[in-house]
């Protein structure tokens, strides 16, 4: 369902406007941030596409940890998924 730029998936959850969206993923990303700089690595947030994927570079220590995929799917893809309506994927780039 389209109203404008208002979404809606077969949830019927409401998915934001794009720069709520990013604002949204922004917040997320400051409250996981301490997490990974703890062990000397960080997250940037590269992009938030209209797709509901969101582009992110993992830097520092996360940036050539070989849990680095672990943190990604399990840590920030799921935090993002369940607290940012219309986020369906989380990539490194």
């Amino acid at each position: 369902m389209n109203e404008g730029n208002t979404f809606y998936t077969n949830k019927q959850r409401k998915i934001k406007g794009e720069d709520e969206m990013i604002e949204d993923v922004k917040k997320v990303l400051d409250t996981i941030r301490p997490n990974l700089q703890a062990d000397g690595g960080d997250v940037e947030l590269v992009e938030v596409g209209e797709d509901g994927v969101v582009k992110v570079k993992l830097v520092g220590a996360c940036g050539h940890c070989p849990m680095s995929t672990m943190t990604l799917k399990m840590g920030i893809e799921r935090t993002l998924k369940e607290k940012v309506p219309g986020v369906k994927e989380v990539i490194s780039v």
